[in-house]
């Protein structure tokens, strides 16, 4: 059972992710505000991660320690982006 509630607040925030991701998407698309480009990368790096960790430790059989390496990394990359979007200059 705790598996299952584990998998599904993983595929939860994903979903959140991805739907943020899109949203940032949709503006830079509407705005032409290239930042929102870097906001949008930087939400689906964090949930694609959080789904990846799952896929590479379920499907692929891999160590929770590399799944979970590999997850913190996307992550950080989706942070580092955003962070990145916060603080450029806006040209």
């Amino acid at each position: 059972m705790e598996h299952t509630l584990f998998v599904i607040a993983k595929l939860f925030m994903t979903a959140l992710a991805l739907v943020i991701a899109y949203q940032a998407y949709r503006g830079y698309q509407r705005h032409g505000t290239q930042l929102m480009l870097y906001v949008a990368l930087g939400f689906a790096l964090i949930g694609l991660g959080g789904l990846l960790e799952g896929v590479l430790f379920e499907l692929l059989q891999v160590t929770i320690f590399q799944a979970g390496l590999v997850a913190a990394l996307a992550a950080a990359a989706g942070m580092l982006s955003i962070l990145y979007a916060l603080y450029a200059p806006n040209p």
